[in-house]
């Protein structure tokens, strides 16, 4: 990560926990739905049982892996271009500092270079 004053690095680790926790919801969210099958008998236990182990071996851990291995300025810039993030809602100082990450993922986006987080994204890496 680049050097910034403590007050950007604040912000920076504040905002890269709130898109972790966007992240971790959405993909929470996904795994409900196959408990929601499971109680109603739709699935079997060894069903639920795999799918839990997938969840944990695939967007858990990359999610995991993603934000504490890699920088907090990139990963903001990519939750901020993939909507993750709105713009307008975080410190404008944050997101000045951050403006070439921004760019950046921008130009990965508009080439369609920007890997995306739906259906099994955690496959590609």
């Amino acid at each position: 990560m680049k050097e910034y004053p403590k007050r950007i690095k604040r912000l920076l680790r504040e905002w890269m926990t709130e898109a972790y926790e966007r992240e971790l919801h959405r993909e929470l969210k996904k795994l409900e739905k196959d408990f929601e099958s499971w109680r109603s008998g739709e699935i079997c236990n060894g069903e639920m049982s795999s799918r839990i182990h997938e969840y944990e071996i695939g967007p858990s851990q990359a999610l995991f892996k993603h934000c504490n291995y890699s920088p907090n300025d990139i990963t903001v810039a990519y939750a901020i271009v993939s909507g993750i993030l709105n713009e307008e809602d975080v410190p404008a100082e944050m997101v000045e500092a951050i403006r070439v990450d921004i760019n950046y993922c921008r130009s990965l986006k508009e080439e369609n270079n920007l890997a995306s987080r739906e259906g099994r994204w955690w496959e590609t890496r």
